[in-house]
């Protein structure tokens, strides 16, 4: 199931689309290959009424693998141009968003299996109450760990130039403007450079601006 495109906002592209890597299901098909020939041998076995094995093995798939087909079929882990989404559910649903720039750090766990068949455990840490958020299955973790990665600074750099519009525009006629200081503007500033958004010609150039008018 694709990510639904009426949630996005205005202005906000999808740049990733991720259903859970199929080895997701690798441990429910084993399970239900495990119970249907337990399931057979068992009515060969014991006997019963024709109905009985059939009807425990309804039951045994209900348990587990079903739930677990529904929840692979109806998840998406989706990355945009502003946030990082998931997505879970059928009937009930679960949804997280986590916004680009809450983002502290982005790491991906992968053992010898994951690596072969490519897969893995993304590990986000944000500014949030809920502080680290996993997520299991995520197909080529390293390369959702770049995207997230360059899509933040694309985002940092896209509120950065909104700042630089919003201090040409001229003040509104009977309000008075707030600008902030220039020890503040510095240290954002500061901060833009040490995040690789701002070289260090453009931190100058800036710095020299700020100063100028002081």
């Amino acid at each position: 199931m694709p990510f639904p495109r009426r949630l996005l906002i205005e202005g906000e592209d999808l740049v990733l689309d991720l259903r859970p890597h199929p080895i997701a299901l690798a441990v429910p098909a084993l399970y239900t290959v495990v119970v249907t020939v337990a399931a057979g041998f068992l009515a060969s076995w014991l006997g019963g009424p024709w109905w009985l094995w059939p009807a425990i093995w309804i039951v045994a798939m209900l348990v587990y693998p079903v739930p677990r087909l529904i929840r692979w079929l109806t998840s998406n882990f989706a990355v945009t141009s502003e946030r990082v989404i998931h997505r879970q559910g059928w009937i009930a649903k679960r949804s997280m968003e986590i916004p680009l720039e809450a983002i502290n750090d982005v790491r991906f766990e992968q053992g010898i299996f994951d690596r072969i068949v490519g897969a893995g455990t993304l590990l986000i840490s944000s500014a949030s109450e809920f502080g680290t958020n996993s997520f299991d299955d995520i197909r080529h973790p390293e390369e959702v760990q770049k995207t997230l990665y360059h899509q933040g600074e694309m985002n940092k750099k896209r509120m950065y130039q909104g700042d630089q519009v919003a201090s040409t525009r001229p003040p509104t006629p009977g309000v008075a403007p707030s600008a902030p200081s220039a020890t503040t503007e510095l240290e954002r500033l500061a901060k833009l450079r040490a995040d690789g958004v701002l070289t260090e010609a453009e931190f100058e150039a800036q710095k020299a601006r700020i100063l100028g008018q002081t």
